[in-house]
């Protein structure tokens, strides 16, 4: 099972997911503060890091953008509000998924599984592909921009891996959120355009002139053309 991080100074929150994670078998650490947690990410190198937004000292955002400058290891943040500006500024800073508390235990294993995933499952062709400075690694599941590597995110990743592969063809943000998320709710589509905002600052496609990632005004996104 994944060892997961938690970090939620809420006593009760804290020890009631523990437990129900711990009871189906996930090793999980957790951490009061931004700061702790920092310090058991580099000790206990967790597969997955469960985040909550308002925690004292070092936020939420804070602490996400600190673990973004050193690993891509999946995030899910937990907020207490579904704050639409909490949320996009946690999604911006780096997060792949957000749980609104309070959640059932249940839902936060799918949620868990759900990203794990996306790092496991390879997408399309196992071959690398080039298109123009971008060279996509499917089976290695690692893209690199004019010959250096570019870390991705598990979410940033399989959205690149599922829109390239089909070239041309235009994807609802709804469809790449069943896709990618896995999800089903129609108030997350701002995972879809955070996520490409993220996407394109890393592989050098500026909004304004984008040379990978189109968008498709009122509908979704397409994967070129060059």
């Amino acid at each position: 099972m994944p060892r997961v991080l938690l970090i939620e100074d809420d006593p009760s929150v804290r020890e009631g997911v523990c437990l129900g994670l711990r009871r189906r078998g996930h090793d999980v650490r957790a951490a009061e503060t931004g700061e702790e947690g920092l310090e058991l990410l580099a000790a206990v190198r967790p597969d997955l890091v469960l985040l909550d937004l308002m925690l004292p000292g070092i936020n939420g955002v804070q602490v996400c953008r600190r673990i973004r400058e050193t690993s891509q290891v999946p995030i899910i943040m937990l907020t207490a509000r579904g704050d639409d500006f909490d949320i996009v500024v946690g999604l911006e800073a780096g997060a792949d998924d957000y749980i609104v508390k309070p959640a059932r235990t249940e839902v936060i294993e799918a949620r868990i599984k759900a990203v794990l995933r996306r790092l496991a499952t390879p997408v399309g062709r196992p071959e690398i592909e080039f298109h123009g400075e971008l060279a996509v690694d499917r089976a290695g599941l690692t893209v690199a921009r004019n010959g250096e590597r570019v870390a991705l995110a598990p979410s940033e990743i399989k959205l690149l891996l599922h829109l390239s592969a089909s070239p041309e063809q235009v994807f609802s943000r709804q469809q790449l959120l069943e896709y990618v998320w896995e999800h089903s709710y129609h108030a997350d589509a701002r995972l879809v355009d955070a996520c490409v905002r993220r996407l394109r600052s890393k592989i050098g496609d500026p909004a304004g002139n984008p040379r990978y990632i189109q968008t498709v005004r009122g509908f979704g996104y397409r994967f070129g053309p060059l």
